[in-house]
């Protein structure tokens, strides 16, 4: 038999023989994953908490105190990282003036702060990685005590700045933005502003990345952990329709929205960042709480959010105070700048594996029903958009399974039919893949799954 089979691969051309074997990984990868600076960080978090309070209805006049000094500070230090990178970042400001709001009654300017890193023939599809700016303390309308922030969140914008120090060192197809969010203690509106902007503009967003707090490894559950992250996704889609609702009834999907499927992404790029494992949290976030990431599901992008495992709540949204010998507050000594680094890593990592991919697979659909086998069908983008495109791996696994066990590498094709291979048993999914090896995230069929298009 294996005679057979050998003397059957010498008699096939050295073209089928190419398209049958699947690209190697990029090693670029494990060199990222190891890149980002616990000291760039530490010095970002400082400086970060040097503004005294960054509350969203602080000072914005001055040059020291406030979201005002705060801002602008973020966005000279992307403009710094630009003209270190010959100009590679577009930095803007993209705000809008909210009231009449419980968190926001008067009219208040909230800005938050983008840099983007536009690929080289696929400009407008992005993949994102955001920081919250805003700190606050216990009442949530107090804009003038101090409010350090030091993990909730100086922690996660740093890691975005050195996210963009690590990666404005390479190109990439696809482009990366690089957000500071403003307004997120008050209700999310800077990520509902910027999202408004996303969707005027027609950014595609295959991945957005919401780090908030992700340098606590003391939790008030008493286990301290520094190799540990969570990733936070939405089940079904936000913006799913009562029609797609009914169809997703009887083909599944509920396991399988974009937003979980680039927390699988997330999961599997963990293993370029030494010592680093990550659990997946099946919620939109913790437990009747929000985040950045919401308003991007809400808007129809693909969104999670990457965070530390074990919370201390006495640092969070807190007075600073000391009770009965406890210490309350979000100060500096609650930052772990080592594992904010790898949680900045398992970001980084991630952004450049998609912006190296090809764009993810759409208008994928399936086949199947009362056969033996099950066929998968999609759109390929033109040579144009996706010069870096070699082909196409087919995914399943079994529905209870919580990652995906079996692949295919099928090659350049729009069609492929898994023989004997029963659609009833699996749930089912596909990843476009690179010549470098890297991989889009992997789409489950219909509109359940689907990424948007091209």
């Amino acid at each position: 038999m294996r005679r057979r089979l050998i003397a059957c691969l010498l008699c096939l051309p050295l073209t089928a023989l190419a398209e049958a074997t699947p690209p190697g990984t990029d090693p670029r990868l494990d060199a990222i994953g190891s890149a980002p600076s616990a000291a760039r960080i530490e010095a970002d978090v400082r400086t970060l908490v040097g503004f005294g309070t960054r509350h969203t209805l602080s000072d914005t006049k001055s040059d020291t105190r406030g979201i005002g000094a705060a801002r602008r500070w973020v966005y000279a230090q992307f403009q710094q990282i630009s003209r270190d990178c010959g100009g590679c970042l577009e930095v803007r400001y993209v705000s809008d003036t909210i009231a009449g709001e419980k968190r926001i009654p008067n009219p208040t300017e909230v800005v938050s702060v983008v840099a983007i890193q536009r690929g080289s023939s696929d400009p407008n599809r992005i993949v994102m990685m955001s920081g919250d700016i805003d700190s606050r303390v216990s009442d949530v309308m107090n804009a003038t005590a101090d409010a350090p922030g030091a993990n909730d969140d100086a922690s996660g914008l740093a890691g975005t700045l050195e996210a963009a120090r690590v990666l404005t060192q390479y190109k990439f197809p696809g482009s990366i933005a690089y957000v500071g969010l403003s307004g997120e203690e008050q209700g999310l509106f800077g990520g509902k502003i910027v999202a408004a902007k996303a969707r005027q503009e027609r950014w595609r967003i295959e991945a957005m990345l919401n780090n908030d707090m992700i340098g606590n490894i003391a939790g008030l559950n008493g286990v301290t952990d520094n190799h540990t992250a969570r990733v936070f996704s939405e089940g079904t889609r936000a913006v799913e329709t009562e029609a797609e609702a009914r169809a997703r009834r009887f083909t599944g999907g509920e396991l399988d929205s974009p937003s979980r499927n680039l927390g699988r992404y997330v999961a599997r790029m963990a293993q370029h960042v030494p010592n680093l494992d990550v659990m997946m949290v099946y919620r939109l976030d913790r437990f009747g709480r929000g985040g950045h990431h919401s308003p991007f599901n809400d808007a129809g992008f693909p969104a999670v959010r990457i965070m530390e495992t074990n919370e201390n709540y006495d640092r969070q949204h807190q007075d600073l105070r000391t009770e009965n010998g406890r210490v309350y507050g979000d100060t500096l000594d609650g930052v772990d700048f080592g594992y904010a680094a790898k949680l900045t890593a398992l970001n980084a990592v991630t952004l450049a594996g998609l912006a190296w991919a090809p764009p993810a697979p759409a208008q994928v659909k399936i086949d199947g029903a009362v056969t033996a086998d099950t066929t998968l069908s999609w759109s390929r983008p033109t040579a144009k958009q996706a010069p870096q495109l070699a082909g196409y791996k087919l995914y399943w696994r079994l529905t209870t399974d919580p990652q995906w066990t079996h692949s295919l590498y099928v090659g350049d094709v729009t069609t492929h039919t898994l023989k004997n291979v029963v659609i009833d048993n699996y749930y089912f999914g596909m990843a476009a893949v690179a010549k470098d090896g890297s991989e889009s995230p992997v789409v489950f069929p219909g509109a359940a799954g689907s990424f948007g298009s091209y």
